[in-house]
Parts: structure tokens; sequence; C-alpha cells
């Protein structure tokens, strides 16, 4: 029997889709077999190279221009996709913003913003895909919360009560879900190899990297594959689970 980590003739939607993790988990669906759609914010150059690159690899992918916190645009990214592709087999929630900062200075406005668009996004896009999925009888939902929403970290407040809410959102929507065939689960990254970590002074690093017991950062690549697993038919028995991809950090 073959093992099927193939996505093969399915259809997939990453959110925040044209940088960091979210361009790593386009690429590997893509090479995976998948037609893709990706949204970005403003990374439109990003995105274009991304589509152009793939595209002439022989691959199927799609970039829409689309904010996650705005509801009628996930509406509208959703309803496109479906005119276009039929079906959406899998939703992968990425999009996410920081706005760090001890409470005791974080604004209403840093709040609010990261809460919009990393919780409220998630709800927006899981509310698109519901009554196609359910007419299905099938999909995958893999939403992207942060180890930082399992163990907080310091001035992440507004950050981690998103991720954690992400958590708690991801477990309601699976028992919702799962007599309709679908699976909904979670990835808590840990610290990710990013254009911030690359800039973080040596021994500021070397702290960080001491912290992790495999003693170093993730590569972008790492999370992609994990959701990889998670979209595919080999996670087909595994729903409301918040996988931690954190080199041991949150043992």
């Amino acid at each position: 029997m073959s093992i099927p980590l193939s996505l093969h003739g399915k259809n997939a939607l990453i959110t925040g889709g044209s940088r960091g993790i979210g361009r790593a988990i386009v690429k590997t669906f893509a090479q995976a077999g998948a037609q893709v759609a990706f949204t970005y914010r403003s990374s439109a150059q990003a995105a274009e190279e991304l589509v152009a690159e793939l595209t002439e690899a022989g691959h199927t992918v799609k970039a829409y221009q689309a904010d996650a916190a705005d509801y009628e645009a996930a509406n509208k990214v959703v309803q496109s996709i479906l005119d276009a592709w039929q079906t959406l087999d899998i939703l992968v929630n990425n999009a996410g913003i920081t706005r760090d900062g001890l409470l005791l200075r974080l604004s209403e406005a840093d709040w609010d913003a990261v809460m919009e668009t990393n919780l409220k996004g998630v709800f927006n896009f899981c509310k698109a895909v519901y009554r196609p999925m359910m007419r299905q009888r099938s999909g995958k939902i893999i939403n992207m919360s942060s180890i930082v929403g399992v163990i907080g970290n310091a001035g992440q407040t507004n950050y981690a009560a998103s991720k954690a809410g992400i958590i708690g959102f991801t477990k309601s929507l699976a028992k919702e879900l799962g007599a309709r065939g679908i699976c909904v689960n979670a990835i808590a990254p840990g610290y990710v190899e990013t254009e911030m970590t690359a800039q973080l002074p040596e021994k500021a690093r070397e702290t960080l990297e001491q912290a992790i017991p495999l003693r170093r950062t993730a590569q972008p690549e790492e999370i992609a594959h994990a959701t990889l697993f998670l979209a595919s038919p080999l996670s087909d028995y595994i729903t409301g689970h918040v996988l931690h991809v954190d080199g041991g950090l949150a043992m």
C-alpha cells in the first residue's frame, strides 16, 4: 500500500501566503500536487513572484489581495475559488500580525488590530468555507496558532490571547464538523527562522536557541511539512488536535 502523502486532485487556500511560513506552505502544497490559492494583504510583488515561480514549474496557483480581517473579502475569495475550481478541500488560516508591547503601554488600536487579523480572520475564512465543506462532507481546516498561545510570552498579551483563542476555536469547530467528515486542527509553531530572528544580536540568538531542546529555530519549510501532514489523507483520523512544532520548547 502506498503512503498517501499527496494532495493530487485537491484544492487548497492559504491565507497570508506571500511571505514566511505561508509562502513555504504554498510551495509545499503545490509541489505535493494541489491547486493552490493564497491571499496576501500588501505584499503584491512577493505574491506575483511566487505565482510566476510556481506557474513556471507547472503548478496551478492563484493569488488574491484580501485582508483576513475583512469578512466580505473572505467570502469573495472563497466564492471566486469555488467558481473556478468547484470545490475547496483544504483551508490553512495562516495570516497573522504582531503589535508587541508590555500591557502597560499597549494601545487599544494595537489590541484590536491583532485580534481582528489573527482571531477574527480565522472566523471569517472558516465561516466562508463552512457550507461548501459541509456539502462536500469532507475537508481539512488547519489554523496556525503559536506556542506563545500555549505558554504565553511577556510583551505579547494581545498576540498570545489571539493565538490561544484560535486553539479554543479549533477544538470547538472540530466538534461541530466531525460528523461531516471535516477535520479541524491547529499548529503551534515555536520560534521560526525569519527576517526578524535573523537580525537578532548573536548573544540574544544564543540565549533563544539554548531555551529550545533541539538548540535551533525552525525553518519555515518544517512548519509547512507539518501542515502538509494535517492536510493529507495520513491525518484523516486526527481532529481537534494542536500539533506543537517547536523543537521541544513547550515540553
